[in-house]
């Protein structure tokens, strides 16, 4: 990371060359370096300071989860003084080697060494830096397009408020496809009961055109009414049949119905605890949202 800075900045020595060599300015290194050693001891007070306030704030008994920033405040602080340290002894190389290069240079000028030598050892110091500043700059477009691709990325991502309004959404398009489904099935079961006592009803009726076209002709001999009694017998035993079966029918619908009752009590206790632990979850996100937001600050 600190290469790439440096590089940026070494031309700025030798991209113009003036008219006298003993005038070039050697004060452009000292000055980044002054620079950016602002920056990070801005940057490291910045740091001190917020975990001086959680302190603080753990000492008057606010919430322990700040332990958790202080914790990463610190890490932050160690990332941040080591590259302090790497930074500053990569800027004390370079610039020992540059104040090299520029006593190089007095002396070679102070022994009347060859001016045309001498340009050419700028020109190529120059396009050195040059090829170094170009390397520096695609390297620096690769990263930021790279950083704007996870920015679409976390762009397209919805937030923790579009997924909960998500959710709500198809809770509520789910309880209505629900009750749809439930009034269908209602009217499915009316037209089928319907229909059963349709069928029902004609038969009773053809049963009872049968006996009322026979019932003369039965009564008026001794094995007619036999014959009809026996007929009688055997419609009523038939109906007995079908309404044990009818029964036994009901009997099992009822063991269904009991059992769904069953099951729907579990589902509605589930529910209420899914519900606890969906709000319990929201409040532990919300708060995750507040301790972060003063140290992403």
């Amino acid at each position: 990371m600190f290469p790439t800075l440096i590089s940026s900045t070494n031309p700025s020595p030798v991209a113009s060359p003036p008219s006298s060599p003993r005038t070039m300015p050697d004060s452009t290194p000292a000055a980044s370096e002054t620079q950016t050693n602002a920056k990070y001891e801005e940057r490291k007070s910045e740091v001190v300071n917020q975990l001086q306030q959680l302190r603080e704030r753990i000492e008057e008994g606010a919430e322990t989860e700040v332990v958790h920033d202080l914790v990463a405040l610190m890490r932050s602080l160690k990332d941040l003084e080591k590259q302090e340290s790497h930074f500053l002894s990569y800027s004390k190389a370079k610039h020992s080697q540059l104040q090299a290069e520029i006593i190089g240079l007095e002396e070679k000028i102070a022994n009347g060494y060859d001016n045309k030598s001498l340009m050419d050892g700028l020109d190529h110091s120059l396009s050195k830096s040059a090829e170094e500043v170009n390397l520096a700059r695609k390297e620096l477009a690769s990263k930021l397009r790279a950083i704007l691709a996870v920015k679409h990325r976390l762009d397209d991502m919805p937030s923790q408020s579009e997924l909960i309004q998500y959710e709500r959404r198809f809770s509520e398009l789910y309880v209505h496809i629900q009750g749809k489904h439930q009034q269908t099935q209602k009217h499915y079961d009316t037209y089928n009961t319907l229909l059963e006592i349709k069928e029902l009803m004609l038969k009773e009726i053809s049963l009872l055109n049968s006996i009322s076209s026979q019932f003369q002709d039965a009564i008026a001999s001794a094995p007619g009414r036999m014959k009809l009694i026996d007929s009688m017998e055997g419609i009523v035993k038939s109906s007995q049949q079908k309404l044990e079966k009818v029964q036994l029918g009901l009997q099992d619908e009822h063991k269904v119905c009991d059992a769904l009752k069953e099951k729907y009590t579990a589902a509605i206790a589930e529910q209420r605890h899914l519900y606890s632990l969906l709000k319990a979850f929201q409040e532990e996100c919300a708060k995750n949202e507040r301790l972060q937001g003063p140290s992403s600050v």
